[in-house]
C-alpha cells in the first residue's frame, strides 16, 4: 500500500513539473525523450529478439522430446 501511494504521489509530481503552471519543464522533458527513443527501441528490439530466440530453441526442444516420446513407444 505504501508503495501505491508514493507511487501515485512521484506521478502527480511529475505531472506538476511539466505543467506551464508548475515548474514548466515541459520543452525539457521532450528533448530528453526525443534523445532517448531510439535507445529505448533499441534495447526493447535487442530484448524482442533474445526473446525469438529463446522461444526457436524451445520449439527444437520440444519437438526433440515429441521424437524421443514416439521412439519409444
Amino acid at each position: 500500500m505504501k508503495a501505491l501511494i508514493l507511487g501515485l504521489v512521484i506521478i502527480a509530481a511529475a505531472v506538476c513539473a511539466v505543467l506551464p503552471a508548475g515548474l514548466n519543464w515541459r520543452g525539457d522533458v521532450l528533448t530528453f525523450l526525443r534523445g532517448a527513443l531510439p535507445v529505448i527501441a533499441a534495447f526493447i528490439g535487442l530484448i524482442a529478439a533474445f526473446i525469438g530466440i529463446a522461444d526457436i530453441k524451445d520449439r527444437a526442444e520440444a519437438k526433440k522430446e515429441a521424437k524421443n516420446e514416439k521412439s519409444e513407444e
